[in-house]
């Protein structure tokens, strides 16, 4: 099989893999956080309803309906999940394809087979670079937490993900001080510029939800991206194997 279509294969069967467990997961760990914390918001907009002058809840009524009609967003239950699996699948595959795409280069240029603990050890960076790094600043918030701007967050997001990915690429592969201390400098870099955050943050999710709910995206992105790399590893050698194999 060609190494195009091996590594198309691998990581769709991967990624589909992948998403459907994660999702499974989620309905455990991070889905029940989130249900509790829509309650705490659904909640404080029916307390500013009341305490609001009827002219102002006329008016946001309309806003309401205004953006209601705009806005959709899948039904609670089946539907819901339905849309959850897909994107988990979607995106399992997408960094699959990224992933692959490395250990393709990685085997072609040194000629010897991969192996799912070195899948493993890309997964594991892969953990690091988008789960770790930008969550250090950007942690995951529960609906009902005010947060800065979006695209203020998704900046520094990005920054946060090139620059440790990069840094992490230095201390690996270049093996030497001036480049260690030039990946260790750009993996601090956004933290020490900072991520953009509220001054003040009135919400009335309780702290110890929101805990919980950092450890539970955490752990689940931790199986995320361990099953990735050893799954996607062990298919792309599988069906990159010689013929003659």
């Amino acid at each position: 099989m060609s190494t195009f279509r091996s590594i198309v294969f691998s990581s769709v069967i991967a990624g589909f893999i992948v998403g459907l467990i994660v999702t499974a997961v989620q309905q455990f760990s991070t889905v029940p956080l989130i249900l509790r914390a829509e309650v705490y918001e659904k909640a404080a907009e029916h307390k500013h309803e009341a305490s609001a002058p009827p002219q102002a809840i006329l008016v946001h009524d309309h806003a309401d309906h205004d953006h209601g009609a705009e806005a959709w967003e899948p039904k609670d239950g089946l539907e819901r999940n339905l849309y959850t699996a897909g994107a988990n699948i979607l995106t399992a595959i997408g960094f699959a394809l990224l992933l692959c795409g490395f250990l393709a280069v990685r085997s072609g240029a040194t000629g010897e087979p991969i192996s799912w603990h070195e899948g493993l050890m890309w997964g594991l960076a892969g953990f690091a670079v988008f789960t770790i790094a930008p969550g250090l600043g950007l942690p995951p918030e529960l609906p009902g937490v005010p947060t800065a701007p979006l695209l203020s967050r998704q900046i520094w997001w990005t920054i946060a993900v090139l620059a440790t990915a990069a840094g992490l690429g230095l201390i690996v592969f270049r093996r030497s001080m001036p480049a260690a201390i030039a990946g260790v400098v750009l993996i601090m870099l956004p933290h020490l510029i900072g991520a953009p955050e509220l001054e003040h943050v009135e919400t009335n999710v309780p702290s110890s939800l929101s805990h919980q709910f950092v450890v539970a995206v955490t752990l689940t992105s931790l199986v995320f991206w361990s099953l990735l790399g050893g799954l996607t590893s062990a298919a792309f050698a599988y069906f990159d194997r010689p013929a003659s194999a």
